[in-house]
């Protein structure tokens, strides 16, 4: 379990590293950085990468930055041009990398990239403090960059400036943001290529039966997961654990909280990483929200604040161990979920996952220690926290993350009153219900003041055009449903 409030309960995690991992010969990179000590793999200094380029250890520099789909999108580098020229200069690349659908599509609506004016560049900038090794792709180093137009503006429908505006409002505040994401996915012994060549029919789990908690079962996948935690480790993060979950082939891999910012930045980079390494094993994974009518696959997200001092100011001396602030974070919170629910659930398939009953909520309800809830408050003193349980694995984490601080910031600045308390089964409160379809959630973010109010009107434009283009894809398709409904019987 994530704790992205602070160290005061952590202390029986905090060990020596484990002991050495046998070195796989194939895999050199990553031996090196496994044989340090999973919790000790470094984050690049800029020093550090000029040596390792020197050397003839790093050749290639990714710079990546995530896309409204929250991918992975960029370039691979010589290592010598990055250092010579893109690390003063940027980098360009085509606007339409925020403005196209799932299939990198060019389609209509943006207005920040189209035909009319022309698909300019935009300028990556690398944000230094993002450098590290890659240990599953031979001698490369990868940096995550800031989007910026070609005369220093920011590209204000980017995630990663998303979430920046909204921390920078909270720093006004003399406050910080710190989160923690847990991520589930399915994994399947059929490689990516197969399965798309399968139409993704018939897909083999990589286990048959329910494995969570499962030590018998996860093992049958250790070797696949136990590389995701190390590379993982060796690529600068803090690697807490994995489990088995519900769904055929389910699992979870978790990481100690940060900063909002180096959690969703690692966010992005673990699930680019984990598809990777998947495939290099002959495998495959899926973050889809809801691949069958099993239990879908979620992205829980867990926040806390602390003052610029460093002090945890959401523990007091209230009904139930909070303080004011927290009071009106839920408020906040409880209050823009309907208007927000976009930025957890930003496909059509996201709404698949809202099934009573089956751990993923559907009302706007808050408890204690309730996975009933949409948000669930865990943890005391130190540790209390707010883990919003809405979003599915399909979510972009920085969109996400800053929809938990706007709507925090709402509460915090109006001085919402905290709603009443669920007790038992939120299925079963006769709370009001999340919206239940893509069509439904981008219309309240359409007609949201609050959503204007706090991220721009731009910014709001650009993400309900990204679920028009969704809307409109899903609407054009013939799906197998129908041929099987309709080809003899209608």
């Amino acid at each position: 379990m994530n704790r992205p409030s602070g160290p005061a309960d952590r202390a029986e995690n905090d060990t020596a590293p484990s002991p050495p991992a046998p070195e796989d010969p194939g895999r050199p990179a990553l031996n090196r950085l496994v044989s340090a000590g999973s919790n000790q793999a470094p984050v690049l200094t800029l020093e550090e990468l000029r040596a390792l380029v020197d050397t003839g250890e790093i050749d290639t520099v990714v710079v990546a930055a995530t896309d409204i789909q929250g991918r992975l999108q960029g370039k691979r580098l010589g290592a010598r041009f990055f250092l010579e020229e893109a690390l003063q200069h940027g980098t360009e690349g085509c606007d339409y990398l925020l403005a196209v659908d799932v299939e990198m599509t060019t389609v209509s609506g943006y207005e920040m990239s189209s035909w009319t004016t022309g698909y300019g560049d935009i300028v990556f900038v690398p944000d230094l403090g993002t450098l590290r090794h890659i240990p599953w792709q031979p001698g490369t180093a990868l940096v995550i960059c800031d989007l910026q137009w070609p005369d220093g503006r920011d590209v204000v429908a980017s995630p990663r400036q998303i979430l920046a505006a909204q921390m920078a409002r909270l720093e006004a505040l003399g406050l910080e943001a710190f989160a923690g994401t847990e991520l589930e996915f399915i994994t399947f012994d059929t490689g990516y290529e197969e399965a798309q060549l399968a139409d993704y029919r018939d897909l083999r789990p990589s286990n048959l039966f329910n494995v969570d908690y499962s030590l018998l079962g996860t093992a049958r996948v250790e070797p696949l997961l136990r590389e995701i935690r190390n590379a993982m480790a060796g690529a600068g993060m803090y690697v807490e654990g994995s489990k088995g979950e519900c769904n055929f082939g389910q699992h979870e891999i978790t990481f100690r909280y940060d900063d909002a910012m180096t959690t969703c930045d690692n966010h992005s980079l673990y699930k680019n990483g984990a598809k990777e390494i998947a495939a290099q094993h002959g495998k495959s994974i899926t973050f889809m929200a809801k691949y069958n009518q099993l239990e879908g696959s979620s992205c829980h997200i867990h926040m806390s604040l602390r003052s610029a001092e460093g002090d945890f100011v959401l523990p007091g001396e209230r009904e139930h161990g909070f303080s004011t602030l927290m009071e009106h974070f839920i408020a906040g919170q409880l209050a823009c979920l309907d208007d927000f629910t976009y930025f957890f659930a930003p496909n059509i398939n996201s709404y698949k996952r809202f099934v009573e009953g089956s751990f993923a909520p559907t009302s706007l309800t808050w408890g204690t220690d309730n996975r009933t809830c949409a948000l669930r408050v865990v943890g005391h003193g130190p540790s209390l926290r707010v883990e919003m349980r809405v979003g599915g694995a399909d979510l972009n984490p920085y969109l996400a993350t800053a929809a938990l601080i706007a709507a925090g910031l709402h509460g915090i600045e109006n001085k919402l009153p905290m709603p009443e308390i669920t007790r038992g089964n939120a299925y079963d409160a006769g709370a009001r219900s999340l919206p239940t379809n893509l069509r439904a959630a981008r219309d309240l973010l359409s007609a949201s003041q609050l959503a204007k109010d706090a991220f721009g009107a731009d910014v709001v434009r650009h993400y309900v055009n990204s679920a028009d283009v969704e809307l409109a894809a899903f609407e054009s398709a013939v799906t197998d449903w129908e041929r099987r409904r309709g080809f003899e019987r209608l």
